[in-house]
């Protein structure tokens, strides 16, 4: 059975400066293997277009996205409503917002969170973490 990830934004930005192979990591199959949250779409857009050249780094994007499954928010309500409540409710501080969104939909499609940032999503029940950066 193959290993799903959900690709957290910090990583996306690493791969698409150049810094980082997913291939290495899931045997140059990463486009089978790995997906993004539709909030990854809205974080990658808005760097693009706060870019030094907005158009070539838009085309980037385009071309990462090409091919690359992207998880609907919509399968994250749940789980996202359900892990705020709790979390505020233990008095787990919220570092960010859309972090919770990520994180709420890879535990909603059963995928593991890909991220330089593991204690972003660290207070999250049933959430699988990985970093490629480490």
């Amino acid at each position: 059975m193959m290993m799903r990830y959900l690709l957290d934004t910090s990583v996306c930005v690493y791969y698409l400066r150049g810094k980082l192979d997913f291939g290495r990591f899931v045997e140059g199959r990463w486009r089978e293997c790995c997906c993004i949250s539709e909030v990854t779409v809205l974080e990658l857009r808005y760097g693009a277009g706060n870019g030094n050249n907005p158009r070539k780094q838009h085309q980037a994007v385009d071309a990462f996205l090409s091919g690359l499954t992207i998880v609907p928010l919509a399968k994250a309500v749940d789980v996202y409503a359900r892990e705020k409540v709790r979390l505020r409710r233990a008095g787990v501080p919220l570092h960010d917002e859309f972090d919770l969104v990520i994180g709420a939909s890879a535990i909603a499609s059963g995928l593991i969170v890909v991220t330089d940032n593991a204690r972003h999503f660290k207070n999250f029940e049933d959430i699988r973490i990985e970093n490629w950066e480490a």
